[in-house]
């Protein structure tokens, strides 16, 4: 599977913010962020079925240290 990269407009209380977060779940802010989009995509896919194509939900991210 190919890794491209999105680049985003963010205001800077919120990435500080979620800075916090993901270190706080050892975790990078890209990996925090790719962990909230798998779990969108999963509510997203339970409340209206499966998009089509498979994702390893460990891809690039670190697992938590809780």
């Amino acid at each position: 599977m190919a890794i491209k990269s999105v680049s985003i407009r963010i205001e800077e209380e919120m990435l500080h913010k979620i800075g916090y977060v993901a270190d706080y779940e050892g975790r990078s802010v890209n990996s925090h962020i790719l962990v909230l989009i798998r779990e969108n995509i999963k509510a997203f896919e339970a409340a209206n079925g499966e998009i089509e194509g498979k994702i390893n939900p460990d891809l690039n991210v670190k697992p938590t240290r809780k």
